[in-house]
């Protein structure tokens, strides 16, 4: 990673996955191509689970042990440190250009990339497993439904799972005094 003073450590990027709405899996096509698709997926330890129809273009490439990456961001916003007075001010000083890039015109973000290996799961429990950490991410208020959909899902659903092999984690964020929190700091 290019940026150290943004690195941030394995949990951080764990809690990066466990935020974020959805993730984007690549992977390479037939073709020699790259082949990206946003999933929602979710996390059960150091296993991501995802799910998709049980046909399609999609369901062909994911081979059983074939490598992946998945990218994931979360807590993004424009920061919105300054009053336009404050930046009129600014402009007039020889390093506020500078600080117009680096502090307003920026987003701030929490990012993690996975790379894995995807298995198909192909028993019922792994499918369940892989649907219950899906459910309990995304409508976690409806888990009293959970068993109905699941047992008709079982059979036109494919599940699959991918083992966290490695895990990088970077972020962009202000603390309250306008000042980039770098090189792991927390508020």
């Amino acid at each position: 990673m290019r940026r150290k003073d943004r690195e941030m450590g394995v949990e951080f990027g764990l809690e990066v996955i466990d935020r974020s709405d959805f993730g984007v899996l690549s992977l390479v096509d037939l073709q020699g191509q790259v082949y990206s698709v946003p999933l929602s997926i979710a996390r059960d330890g150091m296993r991501l689970y995802f799910h998709s129809a049980r046909s399609g273009f999609k369901n062909t490439l994911l081979k059983e042990g074939k490598k992946v990456r998945i990218v994931f961001v979360s807590d993004v916003r424009v920061p919105d440190l300054f009053e336009n007075s404050q930046l009129d001010q600014v402009l007039a000083e020889e390093k506020g250009m500078e600080m117009l890039g680096s502090k307003v015109f920026t987003t701030e973000f929490a990012s993690a990339i996975v790379t894995g290996k995807v298995a198909f799961e192909e028993s019922e429990e792994g499918k369940l497993r892989g649907l219950r950490a899906i459910c309990e991410k995304f409508v976690p208020g409806k888990m009293a439904y959970f068993e109905a959909a699941a047992s008709n899902a079982l059979s036109i659903t494919s599940v699959y799972s991918i083992d966290i092999e490695e895990i990088t984690a970077k972020r962009k964020k202000f603390d309250s005094m306008g000042e980039e929190m770098k090189f792991q700091r927390m508020e």
